[in-house]
């Protein structure tokens, strides 16, 4: 009877689902968006051709064509991909952190995933970046939906920042987000691999942007001869 029941419920239990091996022509073209993010990344938008990036997967012309038709379709899946991607790290990222990591340490975790992404780890997001204002206007239009979407997890984790006080109350935080992404974006630019390695050049931005590049002010003797607190800062109103 047992044995009845156990066949019973092995009919009835539905057999653990296969995952089907990727087709050869999705390989083909996860090779063709690869080499692709490469060469855009390298050369920029007006500098790569089809027969670049075809040459760069090793595939022929026609190989390419089938998959991408133009130009304007290949870079508008990059750059949707780099972005999307550099978002999801982003998440990914703080959520990894632990629940009573400070507003502080979120915003470096920000950072440090923006640089490390576009200077060494995704040519995808290296390019979403970097062509943006390279682009057809219609695919910029379209790119910067995805990019006001991670912009917004930037204002949220700024915003979190200045509600405990973790960051002073007088900034303008869209210009405060703006020139940090400015400054990370602008890196992918200048940025050759003989120098600093990215992870360096992101602790140092973190430093400047949310430390402060000047030293602390030095203490002046009061006096009674001990040591005077230096003035308070003079605010500035918030524009």
């Amino acid at each position: 009877m047992a044995n009845a029941r156990s066949d019973d419920i092995a009919r009835q239990t539905p057999a653990p689902a296969v995952e089907e091996p990727p087709r050869k022509s999705d390989l083909t073209r996860q090779r063709i968006l690869d080499a692709a993010a490469r060469v855009f990344s390298e050369r920029g938008y007006s500098g790569t051709r089809l027969t670049d990036i075809a040459a760069r997967a090793g595939l022929q012309a026609g190989s390419l064509y089938y998959h991408f038709d133009s130009r304007e379709k290949l870079i508008d899946e990059i750059m949707h991909l780099g972005t999307r991607r550099t978002h999801a790290a982003a998440v990914e990222r703080l959520a990894a952190l632990p629940p009573d990591a400070s507003p502080l340490r979120r915003l470096e975790t920000l950072i440090e995933n923006h640089l490390l992404l576009g200077l060494e780890q995704s040519d995808y997001s290296s390019a979403s970046i970097k062509l943006i204002w390279q682009v057809p206007a219609d695919i910029r239009e379209r790119q910067l939906v995805g990019q006001r979407a991670y912009g917004a997890l930037w204002r949220e984790e700024l915003e979190k920042a200045r509600a405990v006080g973790a960051i002073r109350p007088d900034l303008n935080l869209s210009t405060v987000r703006m020139m940090i992404a400015g400054a990370l974006n602008w890196a992918t630019d200048w940025y050759k691999p003989t120098g600093d390695s990215p992870t360096r050049l992101a602790r140092d931005l973190v430093e400047m942007v949310l430390h402060g590049l000047a030293r602390a002010p030095a203490r002046e003797a009061g006096p009674d001869g001990g040591v005077a607190d230096p003035p308070p800062a003079t605010s500035r109103p918030r524009r």
